[in-house]
């Protein structure tokens, strides 16, 4: 059988004269961007679009390396930009650049490398401010390994740019590189990877496991979060924590301050006017003792989130042993689904909905 490889897009950053009667500068350059993204299969089909400027009569894709263009296509109806369709195979990897015959300008390149297969070094990936984000919160994600890699490459799935940054090595046989977001704003929301490499190889290392960044703040609504029997418990006991909300939501989640792992999720359901959702956990333990706040969230955009609820601290005395209630999560009629299980991530099975997790994920 014959192993899949992935390949890896992404765009770069550095011109250089393919063509020496191009003239860079003369007008806007054109853009140059994979589908369906940066990351590809090898054997498969990846589509490169060359966007110019309307007038272009003839739109020019050619590979670094090559003196002529590898191809040509006339614009499409809207005039400005052409779609290349090429195979992922690796005699095609390479530096590619696009542009438009009139305009004589280049595009900024498009690099294409391979990734190996299987999960044997793969880094980390993470961040110090947690998976839930504020809106105008600075963001930087890191990734790490214990591998000397030389640089690292960060992905957001279905994004057209790869950022890549050379590694930093804190003590020997140990490397990472942060990748500094700036401010926090929708557009951050979604699932991320990163992945290492060497400088003497095109070849990326297998993907991080992903981490997802959600951001709360994006709509105004405010749900309500309370406790039964009430905020200061007995270990042993059985817990509810309740997240209501008027405003429609399809999804609650529910964080615990400090936690790394994704939010607890629940579909919202309908009761007196309200959406609501119940997370129960018991018997407790001194683990389930911290500050809880909860948020909701539409399926539209699963990693936007509203205004968290108000914080709610969760006192535990006392030790004793914690299982998960798995009837109460169980809806009484058909539905949307209210179950808890292992983490997956918004898009599991073609689904678009938050990361699910169990209340393990969410002890210190």
């Amino acid at each position: 059988m014959t192993p899949t490889l992935p390949a890896l897009l992404c765009l770069g950053e550095k011109s250089c004269d393919l063509v020496s009667h191009v003239l860079p500068g003369t007008l806007p350059k054109p853009t140059l961007w994979a589908e369906p993204g940066p990351l590809v299969t090898w054997n498969s089909s990846v589509t490169i679009w060359c966007q110019g400027t309307l007038g272009d009569q003839k739109f020019h894709l050619v590979k670094e390396g090559r003196q002529t263009p590898w191809d040509r296509l006339s614009p499409l109806e809207a005039g400005d930009k052409a779609k290349f369709s090429i195979p992922a195979e690796p005699h095609v990897r390479g530096r590619l650049r696009g542009w438009g015959s009139w305009t004589r300008t280049q595009s900024q390149p498009l690099t294409q490398g391979s990734l190996s297969p299987g999960g044997s070094g793969k880094p980390s990936l993470l961040t110090p401010q947690g998976p839930v984000v504020a809106s105008g919160q600075s963001l930087t994600l890191q990734c790490r390994s214990a591998i000397s890699y030389d640089r690292f490459a960060l992905a957001k799935e279905g994004a057209r740019v790869l950022r890549q940054r050379p590694a930093r090595q804190p003590q020997a046989g140990l490397s990472q590189a942060h990748f500094p977001l700036g401010q926090v704003s929708g557009l951050h929301g979604g699932r991320y990877r990163c992945y290492g490499g060497h400088n003497l190889s095109s070849l990326w290392s297998a993907p991080s496991d992903p981490l997802d960044i959600l951001v709360a703040g994006w709509f105004p609504a405010t749900p309500s979060l309370s406790v039964q029997p009430g905020p200061s418990v007995a270990a042993g006991q059985n817990v509810t924590l309740l997240c209501r909300s008027w405003v429609p939501m399809d999804t609650f989640l529910l964080s615990k301050e400090g936690a790394a792992h994704p939010p607890l999720h629940l579909r919202s359901q309908p009761r007196a006017g309200q959406n609501q959702a119940q997370f129960s956990m018991g018997p407790v333990t001194s683990a389930h003792g911290g500050t809880y706040r909860c948020y909701g969230s539409l399926s539209r955009d699963p990693y936007l989130l509203s205004q968290p609820s108000q914080p709610l601290e969760l006192v535990i005395s006392g030790e004793g042993t914690m299982t998960l209630s798995p009837g109460s999560h169980q809806p009484p009629h058909p539905g949307p689904s209210s179950t808890m299980g292992e983490s997956q991530g918004p898009f599991a099975h073609g689904e678009h909905r938050p990361p699910q997790g169990s209340f393990e994920s969410l002890r210190n």
